[in-house]
């Protein structure tokens, strides 16, 4: 067996997409190859872990995934970072993400600060009424049966707390790590994270 560490990575240049590897090596020089000339911002770490085989972590994912993969030559996936994560927690020895996400801010701290702000100028926040949701829709959570209202244009109510969707997804999913709300609640059977995104393509 070989064990390593598996990562799922997103970059904000990349959207729609994660990157999903394997290493033996540290973090950081693993990080810094995939910073290249050719990629304008830094890699993020959405999660990684120790696993006991990174080679049969790896196969999974292949199968898993194959279809979604966008170059049969690169280890890029069209899906979203939830959905890597959730198989891999499966196999997970250790949860180091914190470690590797700390890492990868000291690849390019310029480059961290230029992440954020390009983040916020692509898309604005979820706004239900710009995207179509009236205020007073029930949203169904996916991994489960709870459902949630519509509170006012940026929150959701759930058992008479007012609160965003991703603090409510955190708390259902048991979940403390950053995820994106969107991807955890449905709106007439679609993913509100679809709904965005197609709401906002136009933009991009």
């Amino acid at each position: 067996m070989a064990e390593g560490i598996v990562y799922v990575l997103t970059n904000p240049a990349m959207p729609g997409m994660v990157k999903i590897g394997r290493t033996s090596r540290a973090m950081e020089a693993r990080l810094s190859e995939l910073y290249s000339t050719g990629v304008p911002l830094p890699f993020e770490c959405a999660y990684a872990a120790l696993v006991s085989d990174e080679n049969i972590v790896e196969k999974a994912f292949h199968q898993a995934f194959g279809p979604y993969r966008v170059n049969p030559k690169r280890e890029f996936f069209s899906i979203e970072p939830e959905q890597a994560i959730a198989l891999l927690e499966l196999m997970a020895v250790e949860d180091v993400t914190p470690a590797v996400q700390a890492e990868a801010d000291q690849v390019d701290a310029e480059g961290k600060v230029a992440s954020e702000r390009f983040k916020k100028a692509r898309k604005p926040p979820l706004n239900f009424l710009e995207v179509g949701v009236p205020i007073g829709s029930t949203l169904h959570f996916t991994e489960g049966i709870e459902t949630c209202l519509v509170a006012d244009p940026r929150r959701v109510e759930f058992e008479g707390e007012v609160l965003s969707m991703t603090r409510l997804a955190q708390r259902l999913t048991g979940l403390e790590r950053s995820l994106r709300g969107s991807s955890y609640f449905c709106f007439n059977g679609r993913k509100l994270s679809e709904i965005y995104d197609e709401s906002y393509s136009d933009q991009d």
